[in-house]
């Protein structure tokens, strides 16, 4: 082989190098995506997150699920990174993905009889006060909220939402700023008090009768996982035991520091409990972390859960400055026989 025949050879190679080089570090970042895409879909599906740190990852599901997508849609139209085995691999993971929160997203079908009596609910963690009440007050206003839930308001957050006039459009209340949660109504309020449950703090709770029934209201802020995840579980475990003995017309609604994919979450929902949210087909609802630049809202930790003796109607979030949390609004129905369920 001449000089020249061989320099040009090595004039190729070196063309080449730089595209292997480059297919490489994208397939190692195929697989990087993808496992970071698989790791919480392992917790959720062992239940790992239940009184382990892992709770804290496993909020970000959602997300890891539209990566999981994006690495199988990646390998599927780049024919130089694909290989049989790893597009299999992003296929089942994207598959197992969408069957665990695809549910989510197809509202429930259930006739609600017209004339059923309604319920306008609200909850919003104050973040210590902080929430504007004016804001607040104008929520309940515009959206002619009947029962309103507050986590985090201390009593210097009481005397700014009754200067803002709260105690004009809701007169009945159960208030605990020491404990944590508070319940205010437009309509008299019985049996209010708080939980004897296992929690890191009593919940506040009350009834209201609504279309000539009781319902019972429960004002919930748990523990955090972060902090302590055992002691999160706990509280968790505490309010399933809780809504088993609550009956069909209950209304859990609050900071649960907790998304639909938490193992404590499922075991409350398994315990009777319905999520308006996903009831309705809103099925990543994104009320925190708020006011922040670079983070958007990703995590759904403020929730209206009910039993079977009510229906949502609509649900949604609200912004109120001065709180990291969205407020979440919802409307409810209870269709009449719907008690006994």
């Amino acid at each position: 082989m001449t000089d020249t025949a061989t320099g040009a050879l090595r004039d190729a190679d070196r063309r080449r190098t730089p595209g292997r080089r480059g297919r490489a570090w994208a397939r190692l970042g195929c697989g990087v995506a993808l496992a970071v895409a698989a790791a919480p879909l392992v917790v959720r599906l062992t239940g790992l997150d239940a009184g382990t740190p892992l709770a804290v990852p496993l909020v970000l599901l959602p997300c890891a699920a539209v990566l999981g997508v994006l690495v199988l849609g990646v390998l599927a139209a780049a024919p130089g990174l694909r290989s049989r085995w790893s597009v299999a691999v992003a296929a089942v993971v994207a598959a197992v993905h969408v069957a665990l929160l695809a549910p989510r997203f197809v509202p429930e079908s259930r006739h609600v009889p017209p004339g059923s009596a309604g319920l306008r609910v609200a909850t919003v963690n104050a973040d210590g006060g902080g929430a504007d009440a004016r804001a607040l007050v104008e929520l309940v206003r515009a959206e002619r909220i009947d029962v309103l839930a507050v986590q985090q308001l201390p009593s210097k957050g009481v005397a700014a939402l009754d200067a803002a006039g709260l105690d004009t459009l809701m007169p009945y209340r159960e208030l605990h700023p020491e404990y944590d949660s508070s319940i205010y109504a437009r309509r008299p309020l019985s049996r209010a008090g708080t939980t004897r449950a296992d929690t890191a703090w009593p919940q506040t709770t009350a009834e209201a009768t609504v279309g000539g029934r009781r319902v019972r209201f429960v004002a919930v802020h748990t523990y955090y996982p972060l902090g302590d995840a055992e002691r999160w579980t706990r509280d968790m475990t505490a309010l399933a035991s809780l809504a088993r003995r609550s009956g069909p017309d209950t209304v859990f609604l609050g900071d649960f520091n907790a998304s639909l994919d938490h193992t404590p979450m499922r075991r409350l929902l398994a315990a009777g409990l319905t999520d308006t949210h996903a009831e309705l087909g809103r099925g990543w609802a994104r009320t925190w972390p708020v006011g922040h630049a670079l983070v958007p809202p990703l995590i759904q930790l403020d929730h209206v859960l009910h039993g079977p003796g009510l229906a949502g109607i609509s649900v949604g979030e609200r912004t109120v400055p001065g709180t990291d949390h969205r407020a979440v609004v919802a409307v409810l129905a209870l269709p009449p026989g719907d008690r006994a369920a």
